[in-house]
């Protein structure tokens, strides 16, 4: 369970004194806690998928700071941001390339018999695709290559 993975690299992490990791560490933690409270589930906890939901948005707020750091000329918090991110980054399954998911793409359009797609067929596509990939495939990443695929 990734709780029990997060909570035994924070124990691991606070026992070699490394305080940047322990800081990101309890933040992810927080962030689940605070989850497991709005969704009502703090006695039951999240399910794996809802704690990757949980990172992914984590992951999505240091990519957007690293930017925003980076187009501000602050490379030194960006580098923070960045190394973060990949901590998070860690804890989320493999991410399908460009070119495996064009490949759904392609049997999805072919699966839902459409023979021109429009952008109104677009929410269709990328619903089934998220159903069936779950995390493995970011959700800007598959709207891009289905908006790719409409023009």
């Amino acid at each position: 369970m990734l709780k029990d993975r997060l909570n035994a690299d924070l124990k691991a992490a606070m026992l070699a004194r490394e305080t940047e990791k322990v800081d990101v560490l309890k933040g992810l933690k927080s962030a689940i806690l605070y989850a497991e409270v709005e969704a009502g589930k703090r006695d039951s906890g999240l399910s794996d998928d809802e704690v990757l939901v949980v990172f992914k948005k984590e992951s999505k707020k240091r990519q957007d700071s690293i930017d925003m750091f980076t187009k501000g000329g602050n490379q030194e918090l960006a580098d923070k941001e960045a190394r973060e991110k990949v901590l998070i980054d860690s804890y989320l399954p493999e991410q399908m390339s460009d070119d495996d998911v064009n490949k759904l793409i392609d049997s999805e359009i072919e699966s839902l018999r459409i023979e021109s797609v429009t952008p109104q067929d677009m929410g269709k596509i990328i619903g089934a695709i998220k159903s069936k990939t779950g995390a493995e495939v970011d959700g800007a990443t598959l709207a891009r290559l289905v908006k790719e695929r409409i023009s």
